[in-house]
């Protein structure tokens, strides 16, 4: 079961998923179609360290989203993903400006950050990842990213809707992320790497 599938408590069904790693459920076909990502049951984080002794985390509060599952064969799958950069959001304002800005993402120049998948793969059991363009200051780099699935139910509004979690870590300087500041005590004020944290409603596509 994975990312296209439904959880089940039934023991058996368990057992015969554990025995036929890497087979397709036929239940998958039933969620296969195409989905859009609901920003208002979803986020996109990030974590960077800072000053070398702590974590400071941040949010993408406006982007959007399509996802194309294919439950019958998952390596079909697609995903796309716009994150408006200027939404950027770590719970100070002084510090979201420094990283509009000129020193970071330029969010005048390049408004928006992209990630256009080119791979899917099954990992066994809720585990998936998927491989794709990530595209930052005008710099296109692939990234891979690890997903489990959460579940796919139908909301009271009658939106069927699968959910997933998912995590990476890029090196910022890899785009052209290269501001920083030297500490007295040695090491500098941001982190080269940084961890993005994505938690995923996506509605099934009426038709």
């Amino acid at each position: 079961m994975g990312i296209f599938g439904r959880k089940t408590t039934d023991t058996a069904a368990t057992s015969t998923a554990t025995a036929t790693a890497g087979a397709v459920n036929p239940d998958l076909a039933a969620l296969t179609g195409d989905y859009t990502i609901d920003p208002s049951h979803s986020s996109i984080g990030f974590v960077a360290r800072h000053a070398m002794v702590t974590n400071v985390k941040g949010t993408f509060n406006e982007f959007e989203g399509t996802l194309h599952l294919d439950g019958s064969d998952p390596s079909r799958s697609t995903a796309s993903l716009d994150i408006t950069m200027d939404s950027i959001d770590t719970g100070s304002a002084d510090r979201d400006g420094h990283l509009k800005s000129a020193d970071f993402f330029k969010t005048d120049e390049f408004p928006a950050m992209t990630f256009r998948s080119v791979k899917a793969e099954a990992l066994g059991g809720d585990d998936y990842r998927i491989t794709g363009d990530l595209e930052i200051l005008g710099t296109t780099k692939q990234i891979s990213i690890d997903l489990e699935f959460n579940g796919a139910a139908k909301d009271p509004f009658g939106n069927e809707r699968v959910g997933f979690e998912g995590k990476a870590e890029i090196l910022r300087s890899e785009w052209g992320l290269t501001w920083n500041a030297a500490l007295e005590t040695g090491g500098v004020l941001v982190s080269d790497k940084i961890k993005l944290n994505f938690d995923i409603s996506a509605i099934r596509n009426a038709g």
